[in-house]
């Protein structure tokens, strides 16, 4: 069965631990809905396949062509989509026709939002009255980045709890589950412990009620892996060797025999 926004609200209740990855395109989607995982994030972080240093460039055009592949290789995770650099921040309209364009084109069941101050969180609020589930984000933001770098947020005492106020300001809003991204495991479990909605923590600790990483580097293909990231296998090595091969005997002659 299809999970839903609702669906990760009880498994918060149940204590049952959410398990989310990105995907953009086909064939990764197809692999993880496969093999069992809860959450496909369609992220921005797919300019690390675009060629992109940062986030930033990565347009609503590009969101809604890789969210497409995306869905096309899911059934049963539920599919977010992030919503890009710029087009949320200048209005609610804005925010409204660019999540509502990602709704109806892509068939994912929410977006993400990145943030927590004021004019965000009414956003939000319009946004979840209007029928489109929003996953909030809080901590390091990455569309932030020339702001806040990328470092670990919430060291001190006012930056941690002006995060956990952003935090219950996102539910308040309506969120149906925040992004903790980048924290001390400390605050990824006070947030946890506050909030009815679940914590997805990405660099924040083990008690979030749930987990995500970006698959290029849990698979060991990213050029730059985060600290907070765990190389489960190393496909750059895999890969490298059978093009090598590959490229070695077509050129001996031994392929196609």
């Amino acid at each position: 069965m299809p999970v839903t926004t609702q669906q990760l609200i009880q498994w918060k209740q149940q204590r049952r631990p959410i398990v989310a990855l990105t995907a953009w395109d086909y064939v990764i989607a197809h692999i993880l809905d496969a093999a069992g995982i809860d959450l496909i994030l369609v992220g921005d972080t797919m300019a690390i396949i675009l060629g992109y240093e940062t986030t930033l460039p990565v347009s609503l055009e590009e969101m809604l062509h890789h969210a497409k592949a995306v869905r096309r290789g899911v059934k049963n995770a539920l599919m977010v989509v992030d919503l890009p650099f710029l087009t949320y921040q200048e209005s609610f309209q804005q925010a409204m026709n660019s999540a509502g364009r990602i709704l109806k084109e892509t068939g994912a069941q929410a977006v993400k939002m990145e943030g927590g101050y004021p004019v965000m969180l009414d956003t939000v609020a319009r946004l979840a009255q209007a029928g489109i589930p929003v996953m909030g984000h809080v901590g390091l933001t990455p569309q932030s980045i020339h702001q806040l770098g990328l470092k670990q947020q919430g060291k001190t005492q006012e930056a941690s709890e002006r995060i956990l106020q952003q935090a219950i300001a996102l539910e308040q809003a309506g969120a149906f589950s925040i992004v903790l991204e980048h924290i001390p495991a400390e605050l990824g479990l006070q947030i946890t412990q506050k909030l009815s909605i679940p914590t997805i923590g990405i660099g924040a600790g083990p008690h979030c009620d749930g987990q995500v990483l970006v698959t290029s580097d849990v698979l060991g293909l990213s050029e730059k892996q985060p600290p907070f990231a765990k190389i489960y296998t190393s496909l750059k090595e895999t890969i490298t060797k059978a093009v090598q091969d590959y490229a070695s005997e077509v050129r001996e002659r031994k392929f196609p025999q």
